[in-house]
């Protein structure tokens, strides 16, 4: 499932980091805490409308653009096959009796890791750009999966 609150703070960060300013000077100009701005940023908190308009203040960008940049983002997602459908959990080994799964030697803990290694790596799958967005998206759990949207910007030098 793709979360709203994620693709705003993807979003806001890309802004941020595309200006080359920090945390503290979007916090300060926002007048939002720094915590609270990063919490933001990471898809952890849900901002109101009236705490995105200052954000996008202090960022120098009008919120239709910031929303106008989210929507396209889900609009890509939506149109992918399998991002927004559940994947099936793997199993756990266990004892069959519904205790406790059976402790794993360090060689198969070994085994384990390069396992889930190669697991988190096919869960990642990246996406065809409309040209100017491109979209990866990482299956967290059956019901949660993380976007990361890059978009090309064009840079204009004016002399």
């Amino acid at each position: 499932m793709v979360l709203l609150r994620r693709v705003i703070g993807d979003a806001l960060r890309a802004r941020r980091q595309g200006q080359h300013r920090t945390l503290r000077e979007v916090s300060t100009a926002a007048n939002v805490s720094l915590g609270y701005l990063s919490e933001i940023e990471r898809g952890q908190k849900e901002a109101s409308s009236e705490l995105l308009a200052a954000i996008c203040e202090a960022l120098g960008a009008r919120l239709s653009e910031v929303l106008g940049e989210v929507s396209d983002t889900l609009a890509l997602a939506e149109d992918m096959d399998g991002v927004l459908v559940p994947v099936e959990p793997t199993p756990v080994e266990s004892t069959g009796s519904g205790a406790a799964p059976v402790p794993q030697p360090a060689a198969a803990a070994v085994k384990s890791a390069a396992a889930a290694k190669a697991a988190e790596a096919a869960a990642v799958r990246q996406v065809t750009t409309d040209g100017t967005v491109s979209v990866s998206v990482r299956q967290d759990t059956p019901l949660k999966a993380t976007l990361r949207t890059r978009r090309k910007r064009e840079v204009i030098y004016a002399a």
